[in-house]
C-alpha cells in the first residue's frame, strides 16, 4: 500500500515473478507427499505397533512408560515429521496408560509434549523442507543433518525421565504386560521400513527427497493396510488434511516471496547487518542473539509463520558472519520447535491439554524441566556445528 500511495508501483511489477519463483521449487513437491504419507500411516493403526516395540525394548526399566513415550516419538518421527501429529497420537494412547499405572496426568502429558518435538527434527521433516525452500539449501543434507541432533534430544529427554523415575519412584512395566521382543519387531517392520526407505534412498543416491516422498506415500498405503485396512473415509480425510495443510503453507510461501522482495528493496538485511557490526556482536554473539529472538518468536507464533518472517531477514546476516546454511537450518528449526512446548501459545501443549483434559498451565509447569534439557541441547548444537554437519559431510551430501 505504501508503494502505491507514494507512486512507486513500478517496483511491484516484478512481484508476480518473485512469488512464482519462490514456489516453483522441485523440492517443495516433497512437502504434500510427506504430509499425505504421515496421514495415511496415522490412520492405519501404526501407533500401537510402535508402542509395543518400545515396550518390549525398554518398558521394564524404572519409569518404563516414560521411556516408552520418548522412544515411540523417535519411531513416530520417522513417519509423520510433525510434532502436532505425534502429540495427538500419543495423547490418545500412552497418556491414559501412564495415568492408570500411577503417573500424574501432568507428568504424562509433559513427557508426551516434550518428546513430540523430535518429529520435526528427525527426517522426514516438513519444516526442514520449508527452510530448504526458503534458503535454497539441500533438503537431503538437512534431513541427514537432523538425525544426530534428534537422537541427542531423545537422550536428554531419557535422562530427565530417568531422574524423575528415580526421584518419584515411577513403576516399571511388568514382563507379562509386554509382547515378546521378536514378535514386536516383526509387527513393527512395516512401520519402520518407511523411514529406512526415505533416509536410505536419499543417502545412497537412489532418490531425491521428492522421489523418496512419492515412494513413502506408496509404502505408507501398503503398511497402513497391513495394520488396519483404510476405509474410504480415512482416505478422504487424509487427502483433505493434506490439501488444507499444503494450501496454507504455500500461501505463507507466497507472502514470504512478496515480503522478501520488499525487504530487499528497502535493504532491511543490510540494515540489520550494519546494526550487528555497530554493536560489535561478532559471529557467536549474533547467533546467541538470534537464538533468543527465535525462542521468543516460537512462544507466540506458529513455526511456519516464524520461519517465513524471520529467516529471510536474519539468515543472510548469519551466513555473512560465517554460519553454515545447513547448521543454521537445524539450529533454527530446533529452536522454533522448543516454542511448540513453551507458553503462552505452545501448539503441542494445547493439543495435549485438549486431548487429555489436563489444565494447560499445570501442564506448562510440569514440562519446564524438559524444556531446560532441550535448551541445553540447543546450546550444544550452537556451539558445536560439527554435531549437525558431521553426518552429511561424511556421506558426501554437504561440503
Amino acid at each position: 500500500m505504501t508503494f502505491i500511495l507514494t507512486d512507486n508501483t513500478r517496483y511491484l511489477a516484478v512481484l508476480p515473478q518473485k512469488v512464482f519463483s519462490q514456489i516453483s521449487v522441485f523440492s517443495l513437491l516433497a512437502m504434500p507427499l510427506f504430509i499425505l504419507a504421515g496421514e495415511l500411516m496415522n490412520r492405519g493403526g501404526v501407533t500401537k505397533s510402535l508402542i509395543d516395540l518400545s515396550m518390549a525394548l525398554i518398558g521394564r526399566l524404572r519409569g518404563g512408560l516414560g521411556h516408552v513415550n520418548i522412544m515411540t516419538s523417535v519411531f513416530f518421527a520417522g513417519i509423520s515429521g510433525s510434532a502436532v501429529a505425534d502429540a495427538a497420537a500419543l495423547s490418545n494412547t500412552l497418556v491414559p496408560e501412564m495415568r492408570e499405572r500411577g503417573y500424574t496426568a501432568e507428568y504424562a502429558g509433559a513427557v508426551t509434549a516434550a518428546s513430540s518435538i523430535i518429529g520435526p527434527i528427525v527426517p522426514p521433516s516438513i519444516i526442514l523442507i520449508f527452510y530448504g525452500a526458503l534458503m535454497q539449501t539441500s533438503v537431503a543434507a538437512l534431513f541427514v543433518a537432523g538425525i544426530v541432533p534428534g537422537l541427542l534430544l531423545a537422550a536428554a529427554l531419557f535422562a530427565v525421565n530417568g531422574w524423575y523415575a528415580w526421584r518419584e519412584d515411577h513403576p516399571r512395566v511388568e514382563k507379562s504386560d509386554t509382547r515378546p521382543l521378536l514378535p514386536a519387531i516383526v509387527a513393527a517392520i512395516p512401520a519402520l521400513c518407511l523411514p529406512l526407505i526415505i533416509v536410505g534412498g536419499i543417502i545412497l543416491g537412489w532418490m531425491t527427497p521428492t522421489e523418496a516422498a512419492a515412494v513413502a506415500v506408496f509404502a505408507a498405503a501398503i503398511a497402513a493396510f497391513f495394520y488396519a485396512p483404510l476405509t474410504r473415509q480415512d482416505i478422504w480425510e487424509s487427502f483433505s488434511r493434506c490439501a488444507v495443510l499444503t494450501g496454507s503453507i504455500f500461501m505463507i510461501l507466497c507472502a514470504v516471496a512478496a515480503f522478501g522482495h520488499l525487504a530487499a528493496l528497502e535493504r532491511i538485511p543490510q540494515t540489520i547487518a550494519g546494526l550487528v557490526e555497530d554493536m560489535g556482536l561478532g559471529p557467536i554473539g549474533f547467533l546467541i542473539a538470534m537464538n533468543l529472538l527465535f525462542i521468543v518468536a516460537g512462544m507466540i507464533m506458529d513455526v511456519p509463520v516464524a520461519l517465513a518472517l524471520l529467516v529471510p531477514l536474519l539468515a543472510p546476516v548469519a551466513l555473512a558472519n560465517g554460519a553454515d546454511p545447513v547448521h543454521l537450518g537445524i539450529m533454527i528449526c530446533f529452536n522454533l520447535c522448543i516454542g511448540l512446548v513453551t507458553p503462552p501459545l505452545g501448539g503441542c501443549l494445547l493439543i495435549v491439554s485438549t486431548v487429555t483434559g489436563v489444565n494447560y498451565w499445570k501442564l506448562a509447569r510440569a514440562v519446564i524441566p524438559f524444556i531446560i534439557a532441550e535448551i541445553i541441547v540447543l546450546g550444544v548444537l550452537v556451539s558445536a556445528p560439527e554435531i549437525s554437519l558431521w553426518l552429511p559431510r561424511t556421506l558426501g551430501l554437504w561440503e
